[in-house]
């Protein structure tokens, strides 16, 4: 709903980079480059609000036709020209730009303000230059009936590859001004075809039409999808810029380009980027013809080079981070139409913040808040291996490192669906374009045979850490396979393709592990990458105020979680300890009959137990591990049901003896239960069943003592799961206790006993359970789960991508934290938890321990420990670090 007066446009002299919620990046960076005195065209921009009020009414809010009348008359006032005049016409382009960053996800219309009749007054405007004159018009009509009216864009493709075959052309440069007035001709009966009607000569109702269809793009499916890869919030909106149109299409002493102060794909210092001679902005992002290096433009325009330098550098400065840079020289003049902080690869990501904190140009703070545990996880992914020299397909530009393999597919449509069946792809397109983005989201790496690093494979893949190598021109690509260097690789063959060097290979060729995870493990590396890890992840452990475990279960992942950083272990599940031949062991425990056959079957388990504990714990010397007694569903550990009654018929039919087997099938029945998860599991299992808990505690103690008898420093944590009253724990807590007073004795072995809360009750009578708990440990998992009243395994297949689709979900509540809801059960719990016991002891073992926004979310409700898997230990590190800075700067807020 718009509010009263509000102003809905505002020119670029009006604005500023701060102003980014309001003017989108784009409009508020086009401002700031205006307060810089950069040479940026006139225009103005429309604001968020405007797209907010437009998406929920249908119509553009009141007042906003006024202000852009009156932005309008001072726009043309500027340029000496007006829109739509016949003979010296004013064209503007019209331009999304949200918040956030979401590169070829919504719409641009360039050259708004043509018609029949300024045409051939463009034509004159430009020395009677009649091929540019009509190139402007065919693109405007091409890009205005595939954006505003959703004319298939494939029709006006074929219509220029017809043109260009008609002339013998290989590109759009070679045709004439007849061929592109012809085309031109051809284009306008496309668009009516498909509309009903001819396309619109009034440049007034071109620029509202064309701005209005930037607002629709905001909930396009390639945008909706895109935000909700980058949790992007939905309710932002975009803003449209309109701005006056400068010319690269000109002839060979104009062009367009994009350039980055750095190189984003691996973060090396230089000028890196792509140029184009006589083409408008969007031939580049687009792939459609292959650009050359921006170097190049040293030889063909000095002076433009010179000044484009001095401004990448200026622009650097000021935002004091890797900058990206749209520009176009119009017969040897250069404006710039766009910069914001580039996207950028995860290794190109830590090594310039490392680079720039070396420079003075930001603290050690700041670097840390410019990278991210996302960026780390994928620098812990594997590199090919060439030791057994693979062999070569091709050679394109390396645009996302990493290392992909999978079959080769060549749409997103069969992306998805071999990618939902388990298969991993490689995507190999000419060059994408937003409607692949399904399908660039499914695949392990992208192949383009056009385009460069600026490209839209090349921007998407670094933002979605993808895979990519782009520009791979010997590929000659059909629908179905691909051939290069005289190979033929059809849809489904492997290929291997290696984001860093761009090189493609035939087959799966071997990986080996990240230099990062070499680091991590205690392995001598020696590379820039690695040393500005080693930096920010220093700063984020002397920041952080978090401590960070590990999930684990037995010595081999404590011993490689300890080297990733691990301060102790968070969640030790032993009922993992309990399959293979030790599951026999457990059945015979449950179905017992009498209490001497269950003695001796705890009497086997004991040692067993004893001895996993003591090679845990001498892996964790020194730190704490949290040991959470047996907590399977009971079905996990008891015969099949079905299987037994189809033995148990079979044999009776065949008059065979079957009294064991029924004796069994009759005590499975009787412990048979519809829902297991909700069953007989946790603290009820160890109340049902006598002993089980006793000979666990028993284990855990006996394994400790040992150890600290052998000068080792064991600090075992009993903890309860499951529980949901008070009265539970206490129950099992006298029984702890005796087991410990026994076996402790003089040792000094410090046992806790504390809880995993991850019932919905526990949390909600949390204040009475911490009378009987030493601490409390968040099971996010099943917290979740009993929180929505999901079974996780049979809902994420099931509608999930229902609700993600719907905006129900913006990510799936198992993989974040569901801050309103579970989060709020977790808050509570913590309050009354520490109301009771001010010393109580808190952290979270779910997998939510190592997802970065939920480590966020954990520190600023006041947890000690967070716990993940080995792997996502340095992860949750870095994460816990940013985390306390955000919340400092919130703090002096």
């Amino acid at each position: 709903m718009e509010k009263a007066g509000e102003k809905y446009v505002y020119d670029f002299s009006e604005g500023h980079k701060d102003l980014k919620q309001l003017l989108g990046g784009k409009g508020a960076n086009l401002a700031e480059m205006t307060r810089m005195g950069l040479p940026v065209p006139a225009g103005f921009t429309v604001t968020t609000s405007a797209c907010q009020a437009y998406l929920a009414t249908g119509s553009n809010p009141p007042g906003l036709a006024a202000e852009i009348d009156e932005h309008l008359a001072a726009l043309e006032s500027a340029m000496g020209r007006r829109l739509g005049d016949a003979s010296d016409p004013l064209l503007v382009s019209v331009r999304s730009g949200a918040a956030f960053s979401m590169p070829g996800m919504m719409e641009t219309v360039l050259n708004v303000g043509l018609n029949d009749e300024s045409v051939v007054g463009l034509a004159a405007q430009a020395g009677g230059n009649e091929r540019f004159a009509w190139d402007s018009y065919r693109r405007l009509i091409q890009m205005f009936g595939k954006t505003v009216c959703d004319v298939p864009g494939d029709e006006f493709s074929n219509a220029l590859d017809e043109a260009k075959a008609a002339r013998g052309a290989t590109d759009d440069l070679h045709l004439e001004a007849a061929d592109l007035q012809a085309l031109t001709d051809r284009y306008k009966r496309i668009f009516a075809k498909h509309t009903g009607h001819e396309f619109p000569q009034d440049p007034r109702e071109q620029m509202r039409l064309a701005m209005e269809a930037v607002f629709r793009s905001w909930n396009a499916e390639r945008a909706v999808l895109y935000r909700r890869q980058e949790r992007i919030p939905a309710d932002l909106g975009t803003a449209v810029n309109v701005v006056a149109m400068v010319f690269g299409n000109l002839g060979p002493d104009s062009g367009t380009g994009v350039a980055f102060t750095r190189d984003p794909a691996s973060g090396a210092q230089g000028i890196y980027g792509d140029y184009l001679q006589n083409a408008q902005g969007e031939d580049v992002v687009a792939g459609i013809r292959n650009t050359i290096p921006l170097d190049d433009l040293r030889t063909l325009d000095r002076r433009s080079y010179d000044e484009l330098l001095e401004i990448m550098a200026t622009l650097e400065g000021h935002y004091r981070d890797l900058c990206d840079i749209e520009f176009t020289i119009e017969r040897g003049k250069l404006w710039m139409l766009q910069t914001r902080v580039g996207k950028r690869t995860a290794g190109a990501a830590f090594r310039i913040a490392a680079q720039l904190v070396n420079e003075g140009m930001i603290d050690l703070d700041e670097a840390l808040r410019r990278v991210s545990g996302a960026q780390l996880a994928q620098l812990m992914f594997p590199r090919f291996d060439l030791a057994e020299e693979p062999v070569a397909l091709t050679k394109g530009i390396g645009a996302s490192p990493g290392a992909a393999v999978g079959r080769a597919v060549f749409s997103a449509e069969r992306a998805v669906e071999l990618a939902a069946a388990g298969e991993q792809v490689i995507l190999v397109r000419r060059e994408t374009n937003p409607e692949d983005l399904a399908g660039m989201i499914a695949a392990q790496g992208i192949l383009t045979a056009r385009g460069g690093k600026t490209s839209h494979a090349a921007v998407v893949a670094r933002g979605m850490g993808r895979t990519c190598v782009c520009g791979a021109d010997q590929v000659e690509i059909a629908a179905d396979r691909f051939t290069t260097g005289g190979r033929t690789i059809n849809e489904g063959d492997v290929i291997s393709v290696d984001g860093t060097t761009g090189c493609v290979y035939l087959g799966a060729v071997p990986v080996r592990p990240s230099e990062v995870v070499q680091y991590f493990e205690g392995e001598q590396t020696d590379s820039v990458l690695v040393d500005a890890v080693h930096k920010l992840m220093s700063h984020a452990d002397t920041t952080r105020a978090l401590a960070v475990r590990t999930n684990a279960d037995t010595a081999a992942d404590a011993a490689r979680a300890r080297r990733f950083g691990a301060e102790g272990i968070g969640l030790c599940r032993t009922e993992h300890m309990f399959l293979g031949d030790r599951r026999e062991l457990v059945e015979r425990l449950i179905l017992a009959a009498t209490p001497t056959e269950r003695a001796d079957a705890l009497a086997a388990l004991l040692p067993l137990q004893r001895a996993d504990f003591v090679d845990l714990f001498r892996a964790m010397d020194g730190l704490p591990v949290t040991v959470r007694l047996i907590d399977p569903p009971l079905h996990e550990f008891l015969p099949s049901l079905e299987e037994l009654a189809v033995n148990v018929a079979v044999a009776r039919e065949r008059g065979e003896d079957h009294a064991e087997d029924a004796q069994l099938l009759d005590a499975v029945r009787r412990m048979h239960e519809q829902n297991p998860m909700l069953g007989l599991r946790g603290v009820r299992l160890g109340l049902v069943i006598p002993g089980l808990f006793a000979m666990q505690v028993r284990a855990i103690t006996e394994a400790a003592v040992q150890l600290a008898r052998e000068g080792l420093d064991p600090h075992p944590e009993i903890m309860v799961p499951l529980v949901g009253a008070v009265q539970e724990l206490e129950t099992v807590r006298r029984e702890c206790e005796q087991i410990v007073t026994e076996v402790v004795a003089d040792s000094g072995v410090h046992v806790l006993i504390g809880t995993m809360i991850e019932v919905p009750r526990a949390a909600l009578t949390a204040g009475q359970i911490a009378e009987a708990a030493d601490f409390f440990s968040f099971g996010t998992n099943d917290l979740t789960q009993m929180g929505w009243g999901f079974s996780r395994d049979d809902v994420e297949g099931a509608f999930f991508w229902r609700y993600l689709e719907l905006g129900i979900f913006g990510i799936s509540p198992f993989e974040s934290i569901d801050r309103d809801g579970v989060g709020r059960l977790i808050r509570i719990a913590t309050e009354e938890g520490r109301a009771v016991r001010p010393g109580l002891k808190l952290g979270v073992c779910g997998e939510h321990g190592g997802d970065p926004e939920s480590v966020h979310f954990f520190h600023e409700v006041g947890l000690d420990y967070v716990s993940c898997s080995p792997f996502r230990v340095p992860v949750a590190r870095l994460e816990a670090g940013r985390a306390a800075i955000t919340a400092g700067e919130s703090d002096s807020r």
